[in-house]
């Protein structure tokens, strides 16, 4: 018969737990995974767009004079977002790649699992099937014989009924 089933029914992922945090399971790697997340939202891209809007609009016009034309504190700001957001995005796409290749091969196992347990399912049913067909083959053959049996009983029930009516006349 088959095994009995697992009573972990995540186990084909237990062994690539390890992989499930991008950036590990400490404070860091929760808020930089956190941080790298919030890089492709509306609301980062919207912000963004007001804060340089209105920085460009105040040193423009004089309100403040901090960073003037050609805003070269908001290029830098620029790039040292890039050189931060870059990698942490890059590593939260490799991280994700990396999830998404592992559960790949965990969802292989366990249609692979299940094609086993199916097949011995299978044969099973198919042995259960073969030895109902000679159960009944032989319920069959018995039926038979005691179909004939019983012929022959009532043929010599009548013989004998036959012989003792003819030493009685």
């Amino acid at each position: 018969m088959n095994p009995a089933p697992s009573k972990h029914h995540l186990r084909f992922h237990s062994h690539s737990g390890h992989l499930a945090p991008a950036f590990g399971s400490d404070a860091f790697g929760l808020r930089a995974e956190a941080f790298a997340r919030f890089f492709g939202t509306p609301a980062f891209l919207i912000g963004q767009t007001v804060l340089v809007g209105t920085w460009i609009l105040l040193n423009a016009i004089g309100v403040v004079r901090f960073d003037l034309y050609p805003f070269i504190l908001l290029n830098l700001a620029f790039s040292l977002q890039a050189a931060y957001a870059a990698p942490l995005i890059l590593l939260a796409q490799t991280r994700q790649a990396d999830r998404d290749k592992a559960g790949a091969e965990n969802d292989a196992m366990h249609r692979e699992e299940i094609a086993r347990i199916s097949s011995e399912r299978q044969l099973e049913s198919a042995r259960q099937l073969d030895l109902l067909l000679e159960l009944m083959r032989r319920n069959t053959e018995l039926t038979d014989l005691t179909h004939q049996m019983s012929r022959r009983i009532e043929s010599l029930t009548s013989e004998i009924h036959s012989h003792i009516q003819s030493h009685r006349a």
